[in-house]
């Protein structure tokens, strides 16, 4: 009887992935219309959408916002990735420029949307303090210069609590108190969280949906096999626990945003 029940119990969890995913496909488009205020009421696709992912090393657009980038590429939005650093932490900075260009290909974003900084200021390293003054300068001119409506990056805790995904977080919040970034561009983050719900694959999916998000992206099989073919681009980088980061890491399948807060807020600037 045990043995019945608990077939029942996955056979049911399983179906209820299923039915969140399809219900997400219908209503991502909706999502990006709250955000953004820019889609017409009988938009069925982003088109209107101009979104940047700002990250700081190659890799991070796969191994963290894969899922968005390919669902928006999916809706004919424009995308765009700032990455603010080489990646050169190890000298292998040249051959992680052309890794990452390598992936964005296979995520779809062309060349000509992507933009790699090297700054002597902005050094690939985990013990390094970012200037926020200088990041957030590269941030809101790149959003002027290409009219960009919406910024996707990471959150206070920066998914893997890398120092250097959290000084984005702090120039983007810069951006949003002072009122720096354009009126209709919308600033979101990517929402960190605990151990647990990080490694347990699509599994993780229903709690995702059932807390409250601004926007979620999640993929499919077939769109999960891209992120992956993305990853594996990162051939320096794929060390024994990237294979187990791929297969089990909840970003390859499912990222959540929240909004970035406007108004007045205390931000030390250095």
């Amino acid at each position: 009887m045990s043995i019945y029940l608990g077939f029942f119990i996955v056979l049911s969890y399983l179906v209820w992935l299923k039915c969140i995913y399809y219900r997400h496909r219908r209503t991502l488009v909706k999502s990006l219309k709250r955000v953004t205020n820019v889609l017409s009421s009988s938009a069925t696709d982003g088109a209107e959408v101009r979104a940047l992912i700002v990250t700081a090393h190659p890799d991070d657009e796969c191994m963290f916002f894969a899922p968005t980038i390919i669902q928006l590429v999916e809706l004919n939005a424009s995308v765009h990735l700032l990455c603010l650093s080489e990646g050169n932490y190890y000298n292998q900075g040249a051959e992680r420029r052309r890794e990452l260009l390598n992936s964005c290909a296979v995520l779809g974003i062309p060349a000509s949307r992507i933009t790699i900084v090297d700054h002597k200021k902005l050094p690939d390293e985990p013990k390094a303090e970012w200037s926020i003054s200088l990041v957030s300068s590269i941030i809101v001119n790149h959003i002027r210069a290409h009219s960009l409506n919406m910024v996707l990056t990471f959150d206070g805790r920066g998914v893997s609590g890398h120092a250097n995904h959290i000084a984005i977080h702090k120039a983007v919040s810069h951006l949003a108190s002072t009122g720096q970034a354009p009126s209709d561009c919308c600033l979101l983050s990517l929402v960190t969280v605990g151990l647990l719900r990080k490694y347990i694959s699509f599994l993780e999916l229903p709690l995702s949906w059932l807390l409250p998000s601004c926007l979620r992206c999640i993929t499919g099989s077939q769109s999960y096999r891209k992120a992956k073919t993305a990853m594996l681009c990162h051939r320096t980088q794929l060390l024994w626990f990237r294979y187990l980061y791929i297969a089990f890491s909840r970003y390859m399948f499912i990222n959540t945003f929240q909004r970035i807060p406007q108004g007045p807020k205390n931000l030390k600037i250095y």
